[in-house]
């Protein structure tokens, strides 16, 4: 009898179980991280139409105020930005005063409807009342472990200088914030913030006067109407001292430029699954050379060619399914040892297996079953008789 492939080489039919399996799971895991980024990207800047603040980059106003990714071009008047909301194109405008961090996090000066535009719920505490009243988002808060009730001293800048208040010397000592709220997990950039009022930020610089006179870094525009997208970014650019950036052109602009690094990726990840079946296709090829008196004293003995085929091909599909289920293990084992360097947004905790992890293992299979159809009809058309009369 025919000895299958699984049994007879047992070395090389693991190294083909550990090629798929690794090209399985760098498909996943690659695919995992992309989509959470672009998932992530696009919850940030879910109902934020534009972000109005200082004449410069677009994509830097963008990235600070919609991502907190980087630093603010400069501030504007206040009043300016609030002119905005008498605007019949404008249905909301939340500013926001950015410049110092905690531990870290960036501290973000703004309006209850800021915490409000993303969901926010509290965990425990409440809002702000008081100047030097500070709301922490979850992941800030499960970092440094402050409670309510207890302070902490901001910082200069997007550095980690700050600290607790107490026995800690930081940018703001003469301002230490008490921590009021701590929010629930969103899944969004509110988690990495800390957020307190606009007079707390204008208070830990030492900046007096009225509101009007006061400035903000930026704010956070939604449109009225689907007509305003054709005319209040120009309006805005062309007549003030605001600028006008919309988040969703300048992602697509950073995606443009930076999406090379995804389709290098996915190219890594191809070419390990190409390995992995060009490496089936060899061994299958090279199994059949060896084993031609084999297939043939089968065939004499009653089989069909198509049996033959089919026992080949069962073979190729046991490997592929093995190596395929054990990438998908390795993916979501690599995806928990990935949360302790990476934020949680970017990572799942999900156990369930999703329709995208189903797609490609069964792709991976098909594909690896796909580069055994040659040297499975190859076996198909060996002639027996001709085989055994050589070996007489």
């Amino acid at each position: 009898m025919l000895k299958g492939q699984l049994a007879q080489q047992p070395l090389l039919t693991g190294m083909h179980i550990a090629l798929v399996a690794l090209g399985t799971a760098a498909m996943i895991l690659v695919s995992h991280l992309l989509s959470a980024v672009s998932e992530n990207a696009q919850r940030d800047a879910r109902d934020i139409d534009l972000v109005v603040g200082a004449k410069g980059s677009p994509v830097q106003l963008v990235l600070a105020g919609v991502y907190h990714a980087d630093v603010p071009s400069g501030n504007v008047r206040l009043a300016s930005v609030m002119a905005l909301k008498k605007n019949p194109l404008v249905a909301s405008v939340i500013p926001l005063s950015l410049g110092d961090s905690f531990a870290g996090a960036r501290i973000v000066g703004t309006v209850p409807d800021f915490i409000a535009h993303y969901g926010g719920q509290f965990a425990s505490g409440g809002p702000w009342v008081a100047p030097i009243d500070a709301v922490l988002g979850a992941e800030v808060a499960a970092r440094t472990g402050l409670q309510v009730g207890e302070t902490f001293v901001g910082a200069h800048g997007l550095d980690s200088a700050g600290g607790a208040a107490v026995g800690v010397t930081g940018g703001h000592d003469a301002h230490p914030m008490m921590v009021v709220g701590i929010l629930k997990r969103t899944g969004a950039t509110l988690d990495r913030l800390v957020v307190t009022s606009l007079e707390s930020v204008w208070d830990a610089h030492g900046i007096q006067g009225s509101a009007d006179n006061n400035e903000t870094t930026l704010a956070l525009v939604r449109y009225a109407s689907p007509l305003a997208a054709a005319t209040l970014p120009r309006q805005i650019n062309s007549s003030s001292d605001l600028q006008a950036a919309s988040p969703a052109l300048e992602s697509a602009r950073l995606l443009t430029i930076f999406g090379w690094i995804g389709d290098l990726l996915r190219g890594f990840a191809g070419l390990v699954l190409a390995v992995a079946g060009m490496s089936v296709f060899v061994a299958l090829s090279q199994l059949l050379a060896h084993r031609r008196y084999d297939v043939a004293l089968v065939r004499a003995l009653g089989a069909s060619r198509a049996m033959v085929t089919r026992l080949l091909l069962l073979e190729t599909l046991i490997v592929a399914t093995c190596g395929a289920l054990l990438g998908l293990m390795l993916a979501r084992v690599a995806l928990l040892g990935l949360r302790v360097w990476l934020p949680p947004q970017l990572v799942s905790g999900e156990a369930s297996i999703s329709a995208q992890e189903i797609i490609i293992v069964l792709t991976v299979i098909g594909f690896s079953v796909l580069c055994a159809v040659v040297p499975a009809l190859r076996a198909y058309r060996v002639d027996a008789g001709s085989v055994l009369s050589q070996r007489r």
